[in-house]
């Protein structure tokens, strides 16, 4: 395959495999904690890290990290502690992210904010061998949380009251999602986007959700389709000449659609099942005696019940 004889496509490709994988995997705990449009604040306040990185002549990935756990712990303390303000500080949060990014790149040394756009939308030719090094480091963390901490996690995201009374440091593992998310935002940038990176969180979830019935399987089939998008958006992004991001959402949702249209006649049969299986009242109730045709009284043992 000639697409396989470029050094940058393949770091392309490994970057998407990469992040096929982390995406999907915090973006279920995410969902179920109906968080879905958290790693797009996130995305906006990784922006000033972006600028920060052009403006500091260091990489915009390590510094995107930093700046987006800073404003990924700054919304969790906002949710706790905001109250009716919590919204609209947010929303500055978010806002200013992106506002400071731009202004930090063009106060970068032959900064433009045409530089932006390989991190607003992803790009393949860009993903130098640097990037792939912290892209492969921040998914194996993301990696490590998400699977290793599945059990915890998973429990506080479902029930914090219950979590809580079982004992599990809620506000700590509330925070290591919050965490973990920024950090998965910093491993997709190069190939979907700060602007996108959202939908890849959040759209091979609802998919996987259509068929899956359990979290395991849920986790499982969401990263399978994660991963397929992000390569087939990839590999079509290298042939079509098209935006990679915007590819591999759009797949992201084609996706969607199509389970939900597969998932709706197994949804039937299921319901056709189940009442199946409650049983029918109808069908529960004793037959009333009938009398025999020929002599016109009741069969012997129901003479009694009948006039009793």
């Amino acid at each position: 395959m000639d697409i396989l004889d470029y050094a940058f496509m393949q770091r392309a490709l490994l970057a998407a495999v990469l992040v096929g994988v982390t995406a999907p995997a915090i973006g279920v705990y995410l969902v179920q904690r109906r968080q879905a449009l958290m790693g797009d604040g996130i995305g906006h306040v990784a922006m000033t890290g972006v600028g920060l990185g052009f403006l500091l002549s260091t990489s915009p990935v390590w510094m995107a990290t930093v700046v987006s756990i800073a404003g990924a712990v700054a919304m969790e303390l906002i949710r706790w502690y905001g109250r009716t303000r919590g919204d609209i500080a947010l929303a500055m949060l978010f806002y200013g992210g992106m506002a400071g990014g731009v202004m930090l790149v063009n106060l970068a040394p032959g900064g433009s904010t045409a530089n932006l756009g390989s991190y607003l939308f992803g790009s393949l030719s860009t993903v130098s061998a640097a990037d792939l090094r912290a892209i492969c480091v921040l998914a194996a963390l993301v990696a490590l949380v998400t699977v290793g901490l599945r059990r915890q996690l998973f429990a506080v995201s479902q029930d914090e009251e219950f979590a809580r009374v079982t004992g599990l440091p809620v506000r700590a593992l509330n925070l290591l999602i919050a965490v973990t998310a920024a950090v998965t935002v910093s491993v997709a940038m190069r190939v979907v986007g700060l602007l996108l990176v959202s939908a890849l969180m959040v759209v091979p979830v609802a998919a996987a959700q259509q068929l899956a019935r359990s979290f395991a399987a849920t986790f499982a089939l969401a990263v399978a389709i994660g991963v397929s998008v992000a390569l087939g958006g990839t590999v079509t992004s290298y042939y079509q000449d098209v935006p990679p991001g915007a590819t591999i959402v759009l797949l992201a949702i084609a996706a969607f659609v199509a389970l939900t249209a597969a998932a709706a006649p197994l949804a039937r049969r299921r319901a056709g099942a189940a009442a199946r299986a409650a049983g029918d009242p109808a069908e529960c109730t004793v037959p009333e005696p009938r009398p025999d045709p020929a002599t016109g009284e009741l069969p012997d043992g129901m003479r009694e019940s009948a006039t009793g």
